[in-house]
């Protein structure tokens, strides 16, 4: 099945049990794995821990070759390691794979306490859900205070949470490709891609035979979110009009291609879920609206966005800047939202700057 699963190799990853744990709009989950990497050392006093946080189909494995355990390489390499902008020879750098999703932390692919996978029974987790369970890995890693929390996409979301909901527990915070609520735009193209796994006949409600899984669905998914992670400029220079000797379009051959990979290695279920979460995402809510919630930052802030993003757009980045007082670091890229993955070497100069 796509995911990692109990038996399976591995390879980097570190495991922590924690007890129950109760999702703020309800359910409860009895336990919950967090799967784990770090890189470098911690300091005596804790005080040089990072914390990197994933994107929406990443995983804990930051940095790395592909092999036993982890399908695909590193996929911020370059960003992390000795003499890197997170220089592990300074740094402990940490990456959590998320709560809800399917290389090792609890997710609706993991087993309940009767060796059932949860599927549809897993409950709706928010971004304050996630870094609650990663609060609770800092703690079991004697980590009081991080040194930064850096995150792009779907990984700004939960730094940006971190810096308001426990700002005395970060000294600096690197706020990429992000947004403080998802906006309309966001929820449209997310709930459309949930409606595409859904109509896999194969989807079963979400209680799916993992040997069967709605790979097709999840294939039609992850083409919609493609064209939004890419660029109109890049797709016209890339592919143009141009049809292959299969008479297929090139750009349509290049999404199937990218569809065809991330159904090999993640599971439909948690894709749901973590674009749920994603829908859901308000820094604001229920601390009296984004401008009061930005307010309550005491980090040391950079706040990027990529030029040619059309996902999240420097907008929605200008207004976490505007709140937090500093002012927004426009990465150029032709590669539209990817391009936070892509320039490493730019994003690399910023963390320099924000870490010097």
């Amino acid at each position: 099945m796509a995911g990692w699963v109990e038996g399976d190799p591995v390879g980097d990853r570190v495991f922590l049990d924690l007890p129950a744990f109760a999702p703020e709009r309800g359910g409860e989950l009895p336990s919950v794995r967090i799967a784990y990497e770090t890189w470098g050392t911690l300091a005596a006093d804790g005080g040089n821990a990072v914390l990197v946080e994933h994107a929406l189909t990443g995983d804990s494995h930051v940095v790395g070759a592909a092999g036993p355990g982890h399908p695909t390489a590193g996929w911020w390499d370059g960003l992390v390691g000795p003499g890197a902008a997170l220089d592990t020879d300074r740094f402990f750098v940490v990456c959590a794979n998320v709560l809800g999703g399917c290389q090792g932390t609890t997710g609706p692919s993991s087993p309940d306490p009767d060796g059932v996978r949860w599927g549809s029974r897993f409950p709706e987790v928010t971004v304050g859900d996630q870094v609650r369970v990663e609060a609770a890995l800092a703690d079991a890693l004697g980590i009081d205070r991080w040194a930064c929390v850096a995150g792009g996409s779907m990984g700004g979301m939960r730094a940006l949470e971190w810096a308001v909901a426990m700002p005395e527990r970060v000294g600096a915070l690197f706020f990429l490709a992000s947004g403080a609520v998802a906006t309309a735009d966001q929820i449209g193209t997310q709930t459309t891609q949930q409606a595409a796994v859904r109509a896999d006949p194969r989807w079963a409600g979400g209680d799916y035979d993992p040997a069967d899984a709605p790979v097709d669905g999840l294939g039609i998914a992850r083409r919609i979110a493609h064209l939004t992670y890419r660029s109109a400029f890049e797709l016209s220079e890339r592919f143009g009009p141009h049809v292959q000797e299969d008479g297929r379009f090139a750009v349509a051959s290049y999404l199937e291609h990218h569809a065809d990979k991330l159904g090999r290695r993640f599971d439909a279920g948690s894709y749901v879920v973590l674009t749920e979460t994603m829908n859901s995402w308000d820094v604001g809510r229920g601390r009296g609206g984004v401008a009061a919630a930005l307010s309550r930052v005491t980090a040391r802030s950079v706040v990027a966005g990529v030029d040619s993003d059309r996902l999240y757009p420097v907008e929605l980045q200008q207004q976490v800047a505007d709140g937090l007082g500093v002012p927004l670091r426009v990465v150029p890229s032709p590669y539209g939202h990817d391009g936070f993955l892509i320039e490493t070497a730019a994003v690399g100069e910023l963390v320099r700057e924000l870490l010097p």
